[in-house]
């Protein structure tokens, strides 16, 4: 039987590998990574290393899920706003989902390939189907401030628009000739673009 310094003990382990590995994928990427890479930095042998986790794909969707958890929970702080207009709000979700792509460059195909399993993902379209945000555009509709349109190509829209650039990060660098450096420039380019552009197609005519 474990005792309770026994349990502490293997949690700090256990965080320790957690965070070291969130270090290197942020740095390196999934594939540029090994799970001697992560021992090391987490100042622990392999042995202990794979007695926790196995490999460092389990490592790598615990980490990909927590993360995704907060940026639900972070992205219904903002949709559920009463104070915030839609232009606000759409400025707030494209800086959100650029922040965290950037710090997070494996997360959409992360998310892409776990589309049915990823933790929190039914809660969170459900909140987001009955969010203030929804209202809001709905409410714009039928009284003529926004085109007439379901309120879901509204969303598709901006997330499209601020999400596709990540997914097709590795073809744009390369059909374009980038770095790292220059990608992250364009995406912040971006930040600014998208709300404009977004702006633009609300306008009736």
């Amino acid at each position: 039987m474990k005792t309770a310094k026994t349990k502490k003990s293997e949690e700090s382990a256990e965080q320790k590998i957690i965070e070291a590995a969130r270090k290197l994928f942020t740095e390196k990427g999934f594939d540029s990574v090994k799970t001697r890479d992560i021992a090391n930095e987490a100042g622990i042998n392999l042995a202990l290393l794979n007695y926790y986790f196995r490999s460092k794909e389990k490592l790598f969707e615990i980490i990909m899920a927590e993360n995704m958890q907060k940026f639900f929970m972070s992205i219904v702080g903002i949709i559920n706003n009463e104070e915030t207009s839609i232009k606000e709000k759409v400025q707030q979700l494209v800086d959100r989902y650029i922040d965290m792509l950037l710090h997070n460059p494996e997360l959409p195909i992360f998310v892409l390939s776990h589309m049915k399993t990823t933790p929190g993902r039914a809660e969170f379209q459900g909140r987001f189907k009955e969010s203030y945000f929804m209202k809001q555009i709905q409410k714009a509709i039928k009284k003529g401030k926004l085109p007439s349109m379901s309120p879901v190509n509204f969303m598709v829209n901006v997330v499209g628009l601020t999400i596709f650039p990540f997914i097709g990060r590795p073809m744009l660098k390369n059909i374009h000739s980038m770095d790292d450096k220059q990608f992250v420039a364009l995406m912040e380019e971006r930040r600014k673009l998208i709300p404009e552009w977004i702006e633009a197609m609300m306008k009736v005519k």
